[in-house]
């Protein structure tokens, strides 16, 4: 079920994309550790590849979901297609505007307003003051925050700020659009606007990335879906199939565990 999708116009092409990252340097290591570890022989990996071998294609009109156990790469994925992380190895060719709400995140000011916030990601993504500023009502009356959208960033829940930039990067009208998992964000009212808001960028012929966990929202509406594992592809193809083989690993692999415990304890070690 792995492949490359060929043939047809496409927004995304990503060919043999690989991410390596280093271990030695991270939050969680003590610069003693550190050292210990650089001379000590036989102290384990000290890198390891979050994506190896990843290549697919979207094509225009087409929602591909990439689904996965935490840790599978698929926010590194999303990275290296909003230009975040330079791939270590392979290339990735995206046609048309892209938005992503992992730029606009990264981006916003906590101590400017919403309504400031806005104009700045315009600024951010290459669109023109003007333009901002006409699409502003819309994007304010989709976010849908109220009084909230003239106070400081700093001062919104994670939802909130979840609502913003969904808003604002649907609402510029991108060839290619990204997003990790703002669905499962907010109230039933929301998430039911953005469902809307997405269907209608698929129906224009926009190509969508959508990484999440909320496997029935992948079933019923993605064209296609993809199972990363330990950084490489596992499967592509039809939303229902891919699902039920990751509900099949997910099931295994949460037996093996149990199974695991339950022998720890009878030996005494737990």
């Amino acid at each position: 079920m792995t492949g490359y999708v060929g043939g047809g116009t496409f927004a995304i092409d990503a060919r043999n994309l690989g991410v390596e990252y280093s271990l030695r340097f991270t939050r969680k290591t003590t610069m003693r550790h550190t050292f210990q570890n650089l001379f000590q022989r036989g102290g384990g990996p000290t890198r390891f590849w979050a994506l190896r071998e990843v290549t697919f294609r979207v094509a225009q009109g087409e929602s591909l979901a990439v689904i996965g156990p935490n840790g599978a790469g698929k926010s590194t994925l999303l990275q290296v297609l909003a230009g975040i992380i330079e791939p270590s190895e392979g290339q990735v060719e995206l046609r048309g505007k892209v938005s992503s709400l992992l730029t606009l995140g990264a981006g916003f000011d906590p101590e400017l307003t919403g309504v400031d916030n806005i104009v700045l990601a315009g600024e951010f993504m290459g669109i023109e003051h003007s333009e901002m500023r006409q699409r502003l009502p819309e994007i304010i009356a989709f976010a849908d925050i109220g009084p909230f959208i003239d106070a400081p960033l700093r001062t919104y829940s994670a939802g909130m700020r979840a609502r913003l930039g969904f808003s604002i990067a649907t609402a510029i009208d991108p060839d290619v659009l990204l997003v990790d998992e703002v669905l499962a964000t907010g109230d039933q009212l929301f998430r039911e606007k953005s469902r809307r808001r997405i269907e209608e960028l698929i129906a224009a012929a926009k190509g969508i990335v959508l990484v999440t966990h909320d496997m029935e929202w992948v079933s019923t509406f993605c064209n296609r879906a993809m199972l990363l594992e330990k950084g490489h592809v596992v499967a592509e193809g039809e939303p229902g199939t891919v699902v039920a083989l990751h509900q099949e690993h997910t099931e295994r692999v949460r037996a093996e565990k149990e199974a695991e415990a339950a022998r720890l304890r009878l030996s005494g070690v737990m």
